[in-house]
């Protein structure tokens, strides 16, 4: 077998790269002009790009020579997110966002620049027996994107067995990979509640029906929902992040505003979570004589890796960091992901890199501070790189199939 591509001649070109990105981050659904310079790198080498998916997204193919490699049924995609979040950046360094409440705080701009990476190794030497589509995806942060590419033709247009996406991890020391069968990430649904009572005059509270004590009445009823009605074997997170009422201290106001998220790993705890959110808040707003709306903004399914794609994205990972740096099943996360949509779809697999420097885990995710490790790039090319080799080498021994989702 021969050798795989040498990734070390490109490894300061992505660096500019990907810090260019951060110095520049567009939010979800702005970033023309990030996919402009990832259109630009791929139509560099010579790879004919597709744009406007999912507004901003883009989607490039790359077909290799070997006899079967235009058979649809040898064909799958990597996928990359693109945007940044409504953050400001408390880095100092010289590649920090020159845009003021925009960053990338999240790793994106490393995950773009793995797959161009993994792009360039595979265009380098395209003498595999399939087609490979790289997906750049804008608007992964609350927006939906992977959904909104799908709606815009996205498998349909680029038909594929299986795709795969990668997420840095700080837990995870760099030189380190995860990946697990069955859920990865959890299912998340925004709710907002609107306390209703009877505002007034704070020095007679006796004629008003105050929406404030009420809303903390239900919050503090709502931290049961997890504690005494979730199995224990589960896993459930119930946030409360905002609760907005009133507008100045002498007056009992009409109402309370409570927002916050439900996350789970099953869908069944989801829709159990859903109709506790509704039964106490009703009841606790009826028990001192005010009502309670919910309303419940759907967010994200659960990311769950099918198993023969899980198991395959492990071998992968160990002929790049060595079989004792994998963790085959690594612990699912309570964050979400809209790559989930994809994997209802398409069988396929979302996996972990570990972005902590010097053996240690590093900043979190979404933090003010948190920038991507460049270190991760050279061996985040070469993984895409060999998973793509290796799907049409020995992958395709298996075929894939929806039936193996666990």
């Amino acid at each position: 077998m021969q050798a795989p591509p040498d990734i070390t001649p490109y490894i300061g070109k992505l660096v500019s790269f990907r810090r260019d990105l951060h110095a520049h981050p567009e939010l979800k659904f702005e970033e023309s002009r990030t996919s402009g310079q990832v259109a630009a790198w791929l139509q560099a080498l010579g790879l004919p790009v597709q744009r406007g998916l999912g507004g901003t997204g883009l989607v490039a193919t790359l077909r290799g020579k070997g006899p079967d490699a235009a058979d649809p049924a040898r064909a799958i995609g990597i996928r990359a997110d693109m945007d940044a979040l409504p953050v400001q950046e408390l880095n100092a360094f010289g590649h920090a966002s020159v845009h003021a409440g925009r960053m990338h705080a999240c790793g994106h701009d490393g995950h773009t620049t793995m797959l161009l990476g993994g792009a360039t190794l595979l265009a380098q030497r395209p003498d595999f027996n399939g087609t490979v589509h790289f997906i750049f995806q804008p608007g992964e942060e609350g927006g939906a994107g992977a959904r909104r590419m799908m709606e815009d033709g996205l498998f349909e247009r680029f038909p594929m067995q299986a795709v795969f996406a990668l997420h840095n991890w700080p837990a995870l020391p760099a030189g380190q990979m995860g990946v697990r069968v069955g859920p990865i990430m959890a299912a998340t649904n925004r709710f907002e509640i609107r306390v209703r009572g009877q505002g007034g005059h704070a020095a007679q509270p006796h004629t008003t029906v105050d929406p404030i004590p009420i809303a903390c009445a239900i919050v503090g009823q709502l931290q049961t929902l997890v504690s005494r009605g979730v199995d224990p074997l589960d896993s459930a997170v119930l946030t409360i992040g905002r609760i907005e009422s009133g507008t100045v201290e002498n007056i009992i106001p009409d109402e309370a505003f409570i927002y916050g998220t439900c996350r789970t790993l099953g869908i069944a705890t989801q829709d159990q979570l859903v109709e506790g959110l509704k039964r106490i808040s009703s009841h606790v707003a009826q028990a001192h004589r005010a009502s309670a709306e919910v309303i419940i903004k759907p967010g994200y399914p659960s990311t769950v890796n099918h198993a023969r794609e899980a198991r395959f994205m492990a071998q992968v990972m160990g002929s790049v960091v060595g079989p004792d740096n994998v963790h085959a099943d690594v612990p699912p996360a309570m964050t979400a992901e809209d790559f989930g949509f994809m994997l209802e779809k398409v069988p396929g697999a979302y996996g972990f890199i570990g972005n902590g420097p010097g053996g240690r885990p590093g900043i979190n995710l979404h933090n003010a501070a948190y920038d991507f490790n460049d270190d991760l790039l050279g061996p985040g090319a070469s993984f895409w790189d060999r998973l793509a080799r290796h799907w049409f080498e020995q992958g395709q021994q298996e075929q894939p199939g929806k039936e193996v989702r666990s």
